[in-house]
């Protein structure tokens, strides 16, 4: 897991922090697992959380009495690829509004980790765009849901479609009011399906959402993750929201119906690939690519 001696020593510090009763998880973001040697004689095991690319490895590491997530394998920042783990964990039940994470991440497939982040779930800070939980989830919601669609849209992000790169909308949640502030552009490629064969958390209509993310208009996906309508027009507008320079029409709508309704709304940049998840009329997260692949 460490390479030099600096290495050995910054995980070292990371590993005594962890110890200590102020930290309820570490969240070691890499596909290389520490050695048995690297934790032993620490009582740290039972806080340990691997964020891994594999679910194969994931499933290796719980194997061996070890706790794991599964994220994207996509090309972002240290600071990306936290936030992203922080959902995954989040999603998973393992930490909880109030919890202080450590987090440790390194340079892409690189062995070393080299950043270390401390996380507060449920932090008020406002430059602090990883606050999940203030995403406000209503009753009803399921954060699997959530999770599984931000994901969904980290794979159009990084590979658009058909090698050209793609910009979405995927409204979930509140779906009554959000087509009622809507309406079909298209046909819908979804009508007429039972809504046992057409929910996000199964692969399949995942991929179909990929692939009708080429279409104009929006996805109106409801909390339990039914995927209602594609090709959707937005209507709402609302004065209220302020976005930063340089985001057009689609972040303003995504940023107009959070604000209208009680959805989540997820936004793929066609130009850059950045997802944004919009709750109440303001970004709540913000995963930016180094690198896209299309």
């Amino acid at each position: 897991m460490a390479d030099g001696k600096f290495d050995r020593e910054f995980l070292r510090g990371a590993l005594a922090l962890t110890a200590r009763s102020e930290v309820d998880r570490l969240l070691l973001v890499s596909d290389h697992p520490m050695s048995p040697n690297e934790i032993r004689g620490r009582p740290i095991k039972r806080k340990l959380v691997y964020a891994v690319t594999s679910e194969g490895l994931a499933n290796q590491l719980r194997a061996r009495k070890y706790t794991a997530v599964v994220i994207p394998p996509y090309d972002y920042t240290r600071i990306e690829k936290i936030k992203v783990a922080v959902v995954a964990a989040q999603s998973a039940g393992l930490v909880r509004d109030g919890d202080t994470i450590l987090a440790l991440s390194g340079p892409g497939q690189d062995r070393v980790v080299d950043t270390l982040v401390k996380v507060e779930i449920g932090s008020e800070d406002p430059e602090e765009k990883i606050r999940v939980d203030t995403l406000g989830l209503p009753p009803g919601f399921s954060s699997q849901v959530v999770e599984s669609l931000i994901h969904t849209a980290m794979e159009i992000g990084a590979e658009g479609y058909e090698g050209h790169p793609v910009g979405t909308i995927l409204v979930i949640g509140d779906s009554t009011a959000v087509m009622e502030k809507s309406r079909q552009l298209i046909l819908n490629p979804f009508q007429g399906i039972s809504e046992a064969e057409r929910n996000a958390l199964d692969p399949p209509i995942r991929e179909a959402i990929k692939t009708f993310s080429a279409l104009d208009g929006a996805f109106i996906i409801r909390e339990d993750g039914v995927v209602l309508a594609a090709g959707r027009y937005l209507l709402t507008m609302s004065r209220d929201v302020k976005l930063p320079m340089g985001l057009g029409a689609r972040h303003s709508a995504a940023a107009s119906i959070s604000a209208e309704s009680k959805c989540v709304a997820v936004t793929v940049s066609q130009t850059t690939g950045t997802v944004r998840v919009f709750r109440e009329g303001e970004i709540a997260l913000e995963l930016r690519q180094k690198l896209r692949r299309v």
